[in-house]
């Protein structure tokens, strides 16, 4: 692999901790909280969060006014944080502290030695088993701007964000507990100031059912604020006089769990990730509702320099969050299935309200036996049967050319004629041979001539029998054959309903699996896995030998889990070659090595930029998942635009690669 530095990628990894604890013993504590300090940094962390009153333990009840206690969390706080110079991470600690007459809830961000802000509590929860206003103030009855710690003073107030002055992105803010649970949490404000990292030290008790609340709490907060949120709480060490903690912790990111701690365990846990920070900013780019939100009030920068833990920039390193090499399919079987039944009820539903609107009883559609066209087919009868239309009037035409399969054709036969569709069957030798004699082209030619004019002739067929039976021209291709445009143009490039615009490649075989398993049965289920197992190909060239035919399209362009995976990253997230190449190293470290991803690489940014006016004379099809290509939705870009700089940069990477084979 190419080593690269993952925080000049925007990349941060960052730790939760739960840590065994014993009520009111500063000391212990104080020495756990160290000993997970310095863990959490030996593997990498740069930023540690800890729970709510974590030094002196949350369940102390009443003793919170023993001045004894308060005073040993107070002394505790200045040897934590000279640890964490010692072992160069950041980490939020929570303490009681008593300011002016008043105790608060607090937690301290502590990093390079020194303690850089306090934060108190805002929301004091005060109902069934919490009683905090009897111990604490809240925070909006908090005028001091510092407090003494040590004869320095320290900033205090929930107007604190800290700026990582040496990480691109990384602005962290900071909420208590039940301020998650308020109608109005503070890191909704953070968000919107620019906070990337919110983090919220907890003491939640568990309850039946409460866990999966808090969690779907915790992501929908990140997805909200479009940011990665840290969640840990309070363990089962806690007093159980009344209620259990479980040391449940968290780390979301925009919506998705990154990673979680075992609950209602005795000893430290720790649960690590690598945020993205530049993903989230990009999300923020992007969204015109976050970018016309504002802070309610005015915010004090504390900045800082956040620690880069040798072990992550000295090695090649494997990250710590889920890198699918799939990101349009899930891995685990019920959510792809549950994807499937969506995606497909999506495109179904969008031709049958064409076909309504237009009052069309008849459709045309080219069958070639392949997944793209199968897939078309299916959720045309799905569309049909919604709207109670006879399926004969879906007229599927199968139009063998010079490379049509046996085997292609056999299968588009025998499905439309299970599923009742109106087959027809259309030879195209003649019509093309004319046509390239017309134009002085040698037949024998098997050069782009030979092919589009195969793809033109299938097309112009398919027109003129909709014309012919009053009914539109279904589209077959997909997503990815969109990005790369592989397709004719004007060829079947073109249709009047483009079912599978929003389908990557990668997706299409998992859907017509889908259908087939739970969808239709028998012969028919058995024709659709067949089709499933038939090598993609455009069968425009004559077959070789046997069944297979001579003519790969991954041979030709590539692997389609590379460039769907490309597709993805580069649409999505907007990221750049570079790190697309990284997480690719990352996800294909097993399957693809480093310099066949950049020749792969390179094809699709040469082809995505070059055939983008295809897409801008795309037909109307349905949007089905967070990528989609329509130049009058999600995707505006010239057709001209130049690649040169994407294609250096990959150029770039190559020589690197180059340099560390020698």
């Amino acid at each position: 692999m190419i080593k690269f530095s993952p925080s000049d990628l925007g990349f941060m990894r960052v730790a939760v901790v739960s840590p065994e604890l014993q009520v009111t013993d500063v000391e212990f504590n104080a020495r756990i909280t160290l000993a997970a300090l310095r863990e959490a940094a030996q593997r990498g962390c740069s930023l540690a969060l800890f729970p709510e009153l974590g030094l002196t333990g949350y369940s102390n009840a009443d003793l919170f006014y023993q001045t004894l206690l308060l005073d040993q969390a107070r002394a505790a706080l200045p040897s934590v944080a000279r640890a964490t110079e010692l072992y160069a991470i950041t980490a939020v600690i929570g303490l009681p502290l008593a300011v002016s007459g008043r105790l608060y809830n607090c937690a301290a961000l502590v990093s390079g030695g020194k303690v850089l802000g306090i934060v108190p509590k805002t929301y004091l929860p005060n109902t069934d088993e919490y009683y905090e206003q009897r111990w604490f103030t809240s925070s909006i009855y908090c005028s001091e701007k510092t407090v003494d710690l040590d004869g320095e003073q320290v900033p205090f107030g929930t107007d604190l964000l800290f700026q990582a002055e040496n990480l691109t992105h990384c602005l962290i803010g900071i909420e208590i507990c039940e301020d998650l649970w308020a109608p109005s949490p503070p890191s909704g404000d953070m968000a919107t100031a620019g906070a990337t990292v919110l983090l919220n030290p907890s003491a939640s008790n568990e309850l039946l059912g409460k866990a999966e609340y808090r969690r779907d709490l915790v992501k929908q907060q990140s997805a909200r604020c479009l940011a990665a949120y840290l969640y840990t709480s309070a363990g089962p060490n806690e007093s159980t006089t009344d209620i259990v903690f479980s040391g449940h912790a968290l780390i979301a990111e925009n919506g998705v769990i990154l990673a979680e701690t075992e609950r209602l365990s005795f000893d430290t846990q720790i649960a690590m990730a690598d945020v993205d920070l530049q993903r989230l900013v990009h999300e923020r780019l992007k969204n015109s509702s976050f970018s016309a939100s504002l802070p309610r009030r005015a915010y004090r920068l504390i900045p800082f320099q956040l620690p880069r833990p040798v072990s992550l920039e000295a090695d090649q390193f494997k990250l710590q969050r889920p890198i699918s090499p799939t990101p349009f399919v899930p891995t685990d079987p019920a959510q792809r299935a549950k994807h499937c039944r969506e995606i497909f009820a999506i495109q179904s539903a969008g031709l049958a309200k064409r076909l309504k609107h237009l009052r069309a009883r008849q459709v045309s559609l080219g069958l070639s036996g392949g997944l793209d066209s199968t897939l078309a087919l299916l959720v045309t009868i799905k569309a049909f049967d919604r709207l109670n239309l006879p399926r004969q009037g879906i007229v599927a035409v199968t139009m063998p050319g010079f490379g049509t399969t046996n085997r292609t054709r056999t299968n588009a036969e025998r499905l439309a004629d299970l599923l009742q569709a109106n087959l027809r069957t259309i030879p195209i030798h003649d019509a093309v041979r004319q046509h390239l004699q017309d134009i002085g082209h040698d037949e024998h030619a098997h050069d782009v001539t030979f092919e589009n004019a195969q793809a033109r002739e299938r097309t112009q067929i398919l027109m003129d029998l909709a014309n012919q039976i009053g009914g539109i021209t279904i589209g077959t291709g997909d997503l990815s054959e969109l990005a790369l445009g592989w397709s004719t143009y004007n060829g079947d490039h073109m249709s009047m309903y483009h079912v599978n615009a929003g389908v990557p490649k990668t997706l299409v075989k998992y859907l017509v699996e889908w259908c087939a398993d739970s969808e239709f049965s028998g012969e028919a289920s058995a024709v659709l896995h067949d089709i499933c197992a038939t090598p993609i190909s455009p069968e425009l060239l004559p077959p070789g030998q046997g069944i297979d035919p001579r003519q790969s399209t991954e041979d030709t362009i590539g692997p389609f889990l590379l460039h769907d995976f490309f597709l993805y990253y580069t649409v999505r997230y907007l990221f750049s070659p570079r790190k697309i190449f990284y997480l690719a190293q990352q996800a294909f470290a097993q399957t693809y090595p480093p310099d066949e991803i950049l020749k792969w690489m390179r094809l699709f940014y040469q082809r995505f930029f070059a055939q983008q006016f295809k897409r801008s004379a795309m037909p109307d099809g349905p949007k089905v998942g967070s990528v989609a290509l329509s130049p009058r939705g999600d995707w505006r870009m010239p057709s001209d635009a130049s690649s040169q700089s994407w294609l250096e940069q990959i150029d770039e990477l190559r020589q690197d690669y180059d340099r560390q084979e020698v």
